[in-house]
């Protein structure tokens, strides 16, 4: 009998951070409203179990590269339980990752529905639905070391893509705890790029949400650009099937969140 691939440490590592995150318990307001949108939910969704809890981060945890979004939207993530999946601004997301060769399909529904990230993974500067879109700063802080422990973990990223400003400086504080000095502060923009140490570059792009997409801030053809410029930074067409999940190994489950 064949003997299970080994998982690295860092892939195990990433596993039990996951399982952290969705226990934390550090902001009760964010809780209060993500538990409650679960109990009410709005009519579309009233046939579905909502996750309600803290969304943990997904990908590959070989990602070169990684994308920071703001927070879990309230009956988008915090009723699927995978980030940017079952709303607009996912789809918009996923759309560009896969014109890039990051993602194996373009949309995302629920967390079983076959989507796989490669070279790629998600993460967000709050992990709740926060009221009305807006963490306090307080909650930001409060969640920004599960995102300096993620980076920590991804050896192999080398691009980070702030999906908006809230995330731009989230990987700005993150960066600063692990010792990067950028000065002057660099500014965000759509199209930002900024390089850091190792070879790392930063990224920004506008986030795809409805008040960018709906008023034509954001269009598909500006987010593609943004990702085509991270599939140039990080090299390589698309790899042999997009390094294709194949059964229920260790990185698939951590695809699934």
């Amino acid at each position: 009998m064949a003997r299970a691939p080994s998982v690295p440490r860092e892939h195990r590592a990433l596993a039990k951070l996951a399982a952290e995150l969705v226990a934390c318990e550090r902001c009760p307001r964010l809780r209060a409203h993500c538990t409650a949108t679960a109990a009410t939910k709005v009519r579309r969704f009233r046939d579905d179990v909502y996750w309600g809890r803290p969304v943990p981060s997904f990908g590959d945890p070989s990602a070169s590269l990684v994308v920071v979004g703001l927070a879990p939207a309230a009956h988008g993530a915090n009723r699927t339980g995978r980030m940017f999946t079952g709303d607009d601004s996912g789809n918009w997301l996923f759309r560009a990752l896969h014109e890039a060769g990051f993602a194996s399909q373009p949309g995302s529904s629920h967390r079983d529905d076959g989507l796989a990230l490669h070279g790629a993974w998600i993460t967000a500067a709050a992990h709740c639905a926060p009221p009305d879109n807006r963490p306090t700063r307080d909650e930001l802080r409060a969640c920004r070391p599960y995102l300096v422990r993620e980076l920590a973990l991804l050896r192999e990223s080398r691009v980070l893509l702030a999906l908006g400003q809230v995330a731009w400086d989230a990987c700005l504080a993150v960066l600063a705890e692990q010792g990067v000095s950028l000065r002057p502060r660099p500014r965000f923009g759509h199209g930002a790029e900024q390089a850091l140490d190792a070879g790392r570059v930063l990224l920004g792009s506008y986030h795809p949400s409805r008040q960018n997409t709906q008023t034509g801030r954001l269009t598909q053809a500006m987010l593609a650009d943004v990702l085509a410029r991270a599939r140039a930074l990080v090299g390589g067409e698309r790899e042999q099937e997009l390094r294709t999940l194949e059964g229920g190994g260790p990185r698939a489950r951590l695809q699934e969140g």
